[in-house]
């Protein structure tokens, strides 16, 4: 009897870890795979060319760029009512520092709607990605800092994915560099629930640069 109850509590407790991966997993259509941030520009001039140089370009995304502005969205949407997400999102929109990255954000937030909306039957206007995923979640009862964490950790591993093809960089480096990345994720998620709109920003200058020189990047394989 206590083994059954306790087999019951774990598939309940699971039960949100289980939704977020498969939201946030790269099986879920919102076409993450297409889009490197702009870190195939970084690659190509060489700013990014091994396992330490990409672990230290991602840490500063998640820290001062547009993970931590996405976590921070993403919370927001959590707490919002549907009245309030148009505000919010054009605020998303606002903070996309280039063209690619508005690309980014908007289409798939808009696939993600799309999916979400045809299995589960939401009904999501076409959102930027945190601020749909932040919304979905609360509808679903999904803890916020866990889809705050798991979102950061999916952000952090389509870019390693990326690296791994364009650098390249060996499959064991390139989990080496996620496992590393792991606990930041948490951190970052952790402190976006404190934080208001007014915290929104970043000092990622060479990042926002590599997103807009791709857009006339010669040779590539990724949207962004």
């Amino acid at each position: 009897m206590r083994t059954t109850t306790l087999m019951i509590t774990a598939m309940i407790t699971d039960a949100p870890h289980l939704t977020l991966m498969q939201w946030l997993s790269p099986a879920y259509p919102v076409g993450a795979f297409s889009y490197s941030h702009g870190l195939e520009w970084a690659i190509a001039a060489q700013d990014v060319s091994d396992a330490s140089s990409l672990r230290d370009w991602l840490k500063d995304i998640l820290c001062h760029g547009a993970g931590r502005n996405d976590a921070i969205l993403l919370a927001h949407a959590w707490r919002a009512p549907r009245s309030a997400l148009t505000e919010l999102d054009g605020l998303a929109r606002a903070f996309a520092s280039s063209a690619e990255r508005l690309l980014e954000t908007r289409q798939q937030g808009a696939a993600f709607c799309r999916t979400t909306a045809a299995i589960w039957g939401d009904e999501l206007p076409e959102l930027t990605y945190p601020v749909a995923l932040g919304f979905a979640a609360r509808s679903h009862n999904l803890p916020l800092s866990l889809t705050a964490a798991f979102y950061l950790h999916a952000f952090a591993s389509n870019l390693v994915s990326a690296a791994i093809r364009l650098v390249p960089l060996g499959q064991t480096e390139g989990q080496a560099v996620l496992a590393a990345l792991a606990p930041l994720c948490e951190e970052v998620a952790e402190q976006a629930q404190t934080l208001t709109t007014d915290d929104l920003g970043g000092a990622c200058f060479l990042a926002d640069v590599a997103a807009m020189k791709h857009e006339t990047q010669y040779t590539r394989l990724f949207r962004t």
